[in-house]
């Protein structure tokens, strides 16, 4: 079945950017205005957000990309190349799972994941099975990009012996092992669904409180003699991503909160350990 993708921009021109590599991957799309937001989350399985619209400022980009991943939306963002929005925020690309587009070929990319992204069926297929680096499962990845690890035994025809070949089925729904005990284990699609991946969650990068960590960055900031508007000179980093963090509203990476560190001129260990100093026991 066709899937569709929702264009989300009050640009008449922006649906030309999309068109050609959506329907190379047999995606229908259609365009919708920001007004429309609300029924858009509501009903589109993958919507691709215009940052260039020019109802989009930062917060308010956020807000839509939050807003359509709480409702089970999947966002994509595109930042076009002309508008003073070059690069997206730390935020930003988490909301889109790093899916922000800017010229033809990350669109075209993209294009790729929304196809496999929105076949259902692709839960089901194998890509790629393997003997894990732990010897006793293997390590499955579907052809949606979700990967899983099955424990041996696989069932009462694993003998406990090497795998000593893997063969996909013609359709990918399916993988034949031959194990070195002369056993042969057949291993289903319906293994992807009854299992979930567990890498965790990219927020999971930083164990702080966003509130504290956010005060004694503001702090040290102060106590540098420096302004929100000059550390965002120094950093590249846009002002109002700034306040946010200081105000406890975003936990900023890792690498971006070296760069702050660095604009402030303290380490990025100085923020942690005091903001870690007041964490209670």
């Amino acid at each position: 079945m066709t899937q569709t993708v929702t264009l989300l921009t009050d640009r008449p021109a922006f649906p030309l950017h999309w068109a050609e590599a959506l329907e190379r991957e047999r995606l229908r799309w259609v365009a919708r205005a920001t007004a429309e937001l609300a029924l858009v989350a509501a009903q589109a399985a993958a919507v691709v957000v215009d940052a260039g619209s020019p109802c989009f400022d930062d917060d308010e980009l956020v807000a839509a990309l939050g807003f359509i991943r709480a409702a089970g939306g999947f966002p994509v963002v595109h930042l076009p190349r002309d508008s003073a929005r070059t690069e997206a925020d730390d935020l930003v690309h988490h909301l889109c799972g790093g899916l922000v587009a800017h010229s033809g070929r990350s669109i075209g990319r993209i294009a790729r994941t929304l196809a496999r992204h929105l076949d259902h069926g692709a839960a089901r297929r194998f890509e790629y099975v393997a003997v894990s680096p732990r010897a006793d499962e293997l390590l499955v990845v579907a052809s949606s990009g979700d990967a899983t690890l099955v424990p041996r035994p696989l069932g009462p025809d694993d003998d406990g012996s090497a795998i000593v070949e893997i063969t996909l089925a013609a359709d990918a729904t399916g993988a034949t092992l031959t194990l070195a005990g002369g056993g042969v284990v057949l291993l289903e699609g319906d293994v992807l669904r009854a299992r979930r991946s567990s890498v965790p969650p990219a927020s999971a990068a930083i164990a702080l409180d966003g509130a504290r960590l956010g005060a004694h960055l503001k702090a040290l900031r102060l106590r540098a003699g420096l302004t929100q508007a000059e550390v965002s000179r120094r950093t590249g980093i846009r002002r109002p991503n700034i306040a946010r963090v200081e105000a406890g509203r975003h936990l900023p990476s890792l690498p971006t909160l070296a760069r702050l560190a660095e604009a402030i001129g303290v380490s990025p260990t100085d923020i942690l350990e005091s903001a870690d100093d007041d964490a209670p026991a």
